[in-house]
């Protein structure tokens, strides 16, 4: 449970981080218009943090972690996460900065989407084998 415990907080903190980073960044350029560094805060402490509080209760309450599937899930998750994360931020700071960036950086992206979709189809797993084993 430490783990992921502790994998929240990293999400916390570069929730946080994130958010300081758009600011900062924005008011430094001068930045005024659109660009996806506005929503990494969000993503890194919704699909970060608040995620990993979620699986936290849910290994609480039906042991999850024993589950032999749940390494999958937690490795793809994170790596699907990281990349979104990593991505939205070269992207969002090449905007501000005026550069232009290619498709394969939204190309990329949709890579760490689909393991984040690959990680949730996962947990889902797990849980429906868990609540069964409740029965």
């Amino acid at each position: 449970m430490k783990k992921l415990l502790t994998t929240s907080l990293f999400y916390c903190v570069l929730g946080l981080i994130s958010g300081i980073y758009y600011r900062e960044i924005t008011k430094y350029t001068g930045f005024t218009g659109e660009t996806q560094l506005s929503v990494l805060h969000t993503h890194l402490l919704m699909l970060g943090m608040f995620m990993f509080l979620i699986v936290l209760l849910l290994e609480k309450n039906f042991g999850i972690m024993s589950s032999k599937k749940f390494n999958a899930f937690y490795y793809i998750y994170n790596a699907g996460l990281l990349l979104t994360v990593g991505l939205l931020t070269f992207h969002g700071t090449m905007t501000v900065l005026g550069q232009e960036t290619g498709a394969a950086v939204s190309g990329i992206a949709g890579l760490g989407h689909i393991l984040l979709a690959v990680g949730l189809v996962f947990l889902f797993v797990i849980m429906y084998e868990k609540l069964k084993e409740k029965k």
